[in-house]
Parts: C-alpha cells; sequence; structure tokens
C-alpha cells in the first residue's frame, strides 16, 4: 500500500495551492474526483483581484497575496469603482469604515467621470485603484506544476470513497485504488462537508451557494478602461474584457447541494436587467452563460487547521469566492500550521487563529 505524509483531497487552487507550499517537505498526494483539477470554483472564477472582496477578515490573506501574484504575473492593472445611489449612503460609509486603516487606497470619485452611459441616479462612488485582472488559469497551473516538480502525487477520477483512521494513519480509498497517509486535508470545496462526515469529522456548516456569470456585448462597446464595477448594495458586479466585451454577475447566492452548477435562465436575466438599470448601453447579445459554487462557512471566513476531535484530520476549506486571490497566503499560512513550524514571513502578521476550525463549533 503506498504510503504518504499528507493526502489532499481537491486539487483546485486550494490543494494545488497548498501541494506546492509543502511538496518539498512532506510526501504529498492529490486526489482529484473530476477528470482534470479545476473543474468546478477555480475554472468558473470571475478573476478579479480586490482587497475589499470578502470583507475586512478576508483582507489581511487577500493582501499579503499580492506580492507573490504581482511578482509572477498574474496581476493586470483594472482598478475598481464601488457605485450606488443615494439610499445606498449609508452602505458607502459603513464599507469605508470597515477598511479604515486597513492601507488600501479607497477614495470619494463622480462615477460618472468612469463610466459611460451612467444613469443620472448612480451618484455614490468609491475608487479602489488597487483591483486587479488575475490570470487564474495560469496561477492553478503553475502550483500543479510547482507540486509536481516538488514530488507530489496526483490521481483525478478518484473520489474518495472511504476514510478510516488506522494504526495512527488514514487508509484511503479513492478511485480504485488503497493508500495510507498520516494527515488527510479537506480542501474539497462545496464538497468539504460530506468529506468530513465520511472520514468521521463533524461537518462545519460548509454551504455552497450558486453565483452566476455572463459574457455580453453591448451597444456601445464597453470601453477598454472601465474599471471593475461594484454595487455597493450587493445587486450586481461587471467588468470589461480586452475585447470590449462585459463579463456580468448578478450578485445572486443561491443555495444548493454540491453539485455541477449550471446557470438558471432567471438569473441570467436578472442579471441583464440590473445592468440596463445602471447604463444605458444595449445588450446585443449573451455569447456565454455558467455558474460556480461559492462555499462558505458560517460566519464567511475561510477555515484552516486540524480539526480538534480527529487526530491528522485539517481542513483547507470555506473560501467563498476569494479562495483565488488569498491562494498564496493561505497556502502560506495553512502550511505552517500543518507542518507545524514557523509561519512564512509573507504571512507572520496574521492570527491563524480566526480561521480556525474550533472557532465554529458553537455555530454548528
Amino acid at each position: 500500500m503506498t504510503g504518504y505524509d499528507v493526502a489532499i483531497v481537491g486539487a483546485g487552487m486550494a490543494g494545488a495551492s497548498l501541494a506546492a507550499a509543502i511538496g518539498t517537505r512532506a510526501r504529498v498526494l492529490l486526489i482529484e474526483a473530476e477528470d482534470a483539477p479545476g473543474y468546478h470554483a477555480t475554472g468558473r472564477s470571475a478573476a478579479f483581484w480586490s482587497e475589499t472582496y470578502g470583507g475586512p477578515g478576508v483582507q489581511p490573506l487577500t493582501t499579503a497575496s499580492g506580492p507573490f501574484l504581482q511578482a509572477g504575473g498574474f496581476l493586470d492593472p483594472l482598478g475598481a469603482l464601488h457605485i450606488g445611489r443615494t439610499k445606498d449612503a449609508a452602505a458607502g460609509d459603513a464599507f469605508l469604515a470597515d477598511f479604515a486603516g486597513s492601507g488600501i487606497a479607497l477614495d470619494r470619485v463622480d462615477p460618472a467621470r468612469r463610466i459611460p452611459g451612467l444613469r443620472p441616479e448612480w451618484t455614490l462612488g468609491i475608487a479602489e485603484p488597487s483591483s486587479t485582472y488575475i490570470d487564474v488559469a495560469a496561477l492553478h497551473a503553475q502550483y500543479l506544476a510547482l507540486a509536481r516538480r516538488a514530488g507530489a502525487a496526483l490521481v483525478t477520477s478518484a473520489p474518495l470513497h472511504m476514510a478510516s483512521r488506522q494504526g495512527g494513519a488514514w487508509v484511503l480509498q479513492a478511485g480504485g485504488a488503497t493508500c495510507r497517509a498520516d494527515i488527510l486535508v479537506n480542501a474539497a470545496g462545496a464538497w468539504a462537508d460530506a468529506i468530513a462526515c465520511l472520514a468521521g469529522a463533524a461537518p462545519i456548516g460548509v454551504q455552497p451557494y450558486r453565483r452566476t456569470m455572463i459574457q455580453l456585448l453591448t451597444d456601445p462597446p464597453a470601453p477598454a478602461d472601465l474599471p471593475l464595477v461594484v454595487d455597493i448594495a450587493g445587486g450586481f458586479y461587471f467588468k470589461p474584457t480586452a475585447d470590449g466585451r462585459v463579463w456580468l454577475s448578478p450578485h445572486d447566492e443561491t443555495a444548493c447541494a454540491p453539485c455541477d452548477a449550471q446557470p438558471e435562465d432567471l438569473d441570467v436575466a436578472l442579471a441583464i436587467d440590473r445592468l440596463e438599470q445602471v447604463v444605458d448601453w444595449r445588450v446585443t447579445k449573451v455569447e456565454r452563460r455558467w455558474a460556480g459554487l461559492r462555499s462558505f462557512a458560517p460566519d464567511r471566513l475561510p477555515v484552516y487547521g486540524f480539526d480538534a476531535r480527529v487526530p491528522g484530520f485539517f481542513w483547507c476549506a470555506g473560501q467563498g469566492g476569494f479562495g483565488i486571490q488569498t491562494a498564496p497566503a493561505a497556502a502560506a499560512l495553512a502550511a505552517g500550521l500543518l507542518l507545524g513550524c514557523a509561519p512564512d514571513p509573507s504571512v507572520a502578521a496574521i492570527d491563524p487563529a480566526r480561521y480556525a476550525p474550533d472557532r465554529l463549533v458553537a455555530l454548528a
């Protein structure tokens, strides 16, 4: 029976980045249920990096990830503009208060100067110039390559069928193979609670939510210098593509079971309706539509650390829609916890206790 130090269930961004972070210091197996890694949340990202996305509890991880992503060439300039109407003034004030002292540059601006065709009632604007595009596919591919070069093994089309703690190690059956591992990492995204139950751990309430995205052609075309535009009240966001198209989401959150998420016609129509309430552009064609799952713990913070009740079971889950933009820092933080070593300097100032699974016991 093949033996490993660490078996990671899930080879999306969370699992791949952690495998890359520990691969030179442990024998690692990546177990992926799908035919290829990144099929679900990783492959369906809206592909932007924003320090405010996910809220102030997530921001330290996003900010700490910035230098790695920038140095690797994974980020391109974009900028973000949070907009609202008069009735959203309190939401704008709360947004600024949430990030006061964070070091993020946030400035009140006239949104009509940045968004051509903006309808006159949208008068509130807060610019976040540090926001960027992020090359999700390239980042995921690099993590998989780094893990492979470090000696990590990857098996695909191998859903985990059994996880049993025997003699101080895990005996795992995935696909048609059996192996042993000292530590089992739950990086299964929307399936995190199901994997926990399979391993005899208590679920912590990780809930998947469907999020819809569509790609549009508009008349006039979206200008090349359009920023990421985000409704301060949480009703939509949209961003330009390099060829004048628009990626648009109605910011929907529909609770569902773990699945291969597909877009609903109603959510696509809702997205277009909300866009037309913001700008006077005419939608000429819906070119693509897709949906992904964003999976959250009850308090909307990610979960990193060993389960206090099940030896050798490590959580790396609940990363919502921010798992990609926080991946470098999250992997560094989780690697230190998993290996029991000093944290990487990039995350030394982040308290891992705020993301520990034990905090959720009272919420279960």
